[in-house]
């Protein structure tokens, strides 16, 4: 619980400073196309990136407010990006939420591991996605 509210503080600090907004990292260009719509109705500023490489100088560079990533993605890597994200002093408060599907506890295991902040099933994920974009980290 204490953790979730640390995550909380740092994420609302994070999201006044930052110039890059969100970054997420996702292959589905179906789900893609959700977060665009859900990031424009609440007025959030998001970037998606195509690879680990363009996600880390994205961050380095402009910093960020919230980093998603699909823990399923073929192109980022998932597992060893976070850990390297989280690796880096300059870049370890930044909050990482993933998602995978319901049924792949070791993937959010091991993402959790990594370092991810928040790792939640895609359909849990999908019904939050509004909150979450505009601050909202919720259990």
């Amino acid at each position: 619980m204490l953790r979730l509210e640390l995550l909380k503080l740092t994420y609302m600090s994070i999201q006044q400073d930052s110039e890059a907004g969100i970054i997420v990292g996702v292959d589905d260009m179906f789900f893609a196309a959700k977060i665009n719509a859900a990031a424009q109705a609440v007025g959030a500023s998001i970037t998606r990136v195509k690879s680990a490489d363009e996600l880390l100088a994205l961050v380095e560079q402009s910093g960020a407010r919230l980093i998603i990533i699909d823990l399923n993605s073929n192109r980022l890597d998932p597992i060893p990006t976070i850990r390297l994200l989280k690796s880096k002093p300059a870049l370890e408060s930044i909050p990482i939420i993933g998602f995978v599907s319901h049924v792949q506890i070791d993937l959010m295991d091991a993402a959790r591991q990594a370092g991810c902040d928040y790792v939640m099933p895609r359909s849990a994920f999908s019904n939050k996605l509004g909150a979450l974009l505009s601050g909202r980290i919720e259990t």
